[in-house]
């Protein structure tokens, strides 16, 4: 995506006692909402998809205005070409599946080109499908139909509001593939909406944060996941850094993949990808050790060194520990360890990962023209 389609935000607005305050750009790939539920993420998604109305502020894609207060500028939701994917699919039940694809087609402005059918069918895994009702589909089926009648409106923005949260986990699984596939492959931005981070992690590019409806911090999904302050809304619990990796070899006796980042190597339980493919990678905090000297006998497989940039502030018995190894990684120790090993800014230390701890949940491709290493 290029600037020209790139959306901007600065809005209020009020329902009932709820205030929420947005002001937030978002330029290529992927974005996600992410917060608790009641944070304001889907009444700020419905504003840009013009399905409410702020009080006052802008929204603008690319060069148009979609709501200006000022001017008193309002475009009405079917003509802001935004496609949006809810939670439940909203299909058609008395249509087929080819012709909920087609529905939105009808209100596609003259002079604009048509997404070509068969492409995003196949996309979209469709084609055996297309003559059954959606009554007789599964709620993985439903929700790429929905995806799919979408895209062929030939939406400039597409918006998806938790579309996995009413499917189970092999469900969830199916869609995220195609959600990344889209990603991907159809060269528009998309709005995620999600309170899930092993989601976002997995699809997004960039992350807008939206705390009791404010936006309280926005940016590359590997930069907020590396800000300690953030901790308690990015949840501490999951809290982890995510750093972009490139599939560098493989270990055919052991089992084993080398990813390469920006400052070393890791080795991870063997991935069925091949050389060069790119990788957005989470390591949770919890799954990182510190040691003052390199340990010669361990069977923790990836020993790093590191330079401590930054300890939060002691909560419980517990705290978090920003690391530099050339891109930040984040390590959980107790308190006593911080007292003991006497950790400090600026300190070398080691730092010591798991390759089990690297798992499917914590690893998602990295589309063409996202280049994260």
């Amino acid at each position: 995506m290029t600037d020209a389609n790139s959306l901007s935000v600065d809005i209020e607005m009020r329902k009932g006692d709820f205030l929420l305050r947005a002001n937030f750009s978002a330029a290529s790939g992927l974005t996600a909402f992410f917060g608790r539920s009641g944070a304001g993420k889907t009444m700020l998604a419905s504003a840009i998809a013009g399905l409410v109305k702020p009080s006052f502020g802008q929204i603008r894609l690319g060069e148009r205005t979609l709501y200006n207060s000022d001017s008193s500028v309002m475009v009405p939701p079917e003509k802001r070409r935004i496609g949006y994917v809810f939670q439940d699919a909203r299909l058609f039940p008395h249509l087929s599946v080819h012709k909920n694809l087609n529905y939105g087609r009808r209100f596609i402005p003259r002079g604009i080109q048509l997404p070509d059918f068969e492409e995003i069918v196949d996309l979209l895994d469709l084609m055996g499908v297309l003559h059954r009702h959606t009554r007789n589909l599964s709620g993985g089926e439903k929700q790429r139909v929905a995806l799919g009648r979408a895209i062929l409106s030939a939406p400039e923005l597409l918006v998806m509001d938790e579309p996995l949260a009413a499917l189970d986990a092999g469900y969830k699984g199916e869609i995220l593939h195609f959600i990344e596939r889209l990603r991907d492959d159809i060269g528009i931005p998309i709005i995620y909406v999600s309170h899930a981070l092993e989601e976002v992690v997995r699809l997004a590019d960039n992350m807008v944060i939206l705390d009791k409806g404010s936006t309280v911090a926005s940016g590359s999904v590997e930069n907020i996941m590396s800000r300690l302050d953030l901790r308690p809304l990015t949840g501490r619990h999951e809290a982890g850094a995510v750093m972009g990796v490139v599939v560098c070899g493989q270990d055919k006796t052991f089992g084993l993949t080398e990813l390469s980042f920006k400052g070393g190597r890791l080795l991870v339980p063997g991935l069925d990808l091949p050389l060069g493919t790119s990788l957005r990678m989470r390591i949770r905090a919890r799954d990182v050790s510190l040691s003052l000297s390199k340990p010669s006998d361990t069977s923790i497989l990836n020993v790093l060194p590191a330079t401590i940039k930054e300890i939060a502030p002691n909560s419980g018995s517990q705290t978090e520990v920003l690391l530099d190894i050339g891109v930040p990684l984040i390590a959980r120790v107790t308190r006593r360890s911080l007292e003991v090993m006497a950790l400090h800014p600026g300190k070398t230390v080691f730092a010591l990962i798991k390759a089990a701890a690297v798992d499917r949940h914590t690893l998602g491709l990295v589309g063409a023209g996202q280049p994260h290493n």
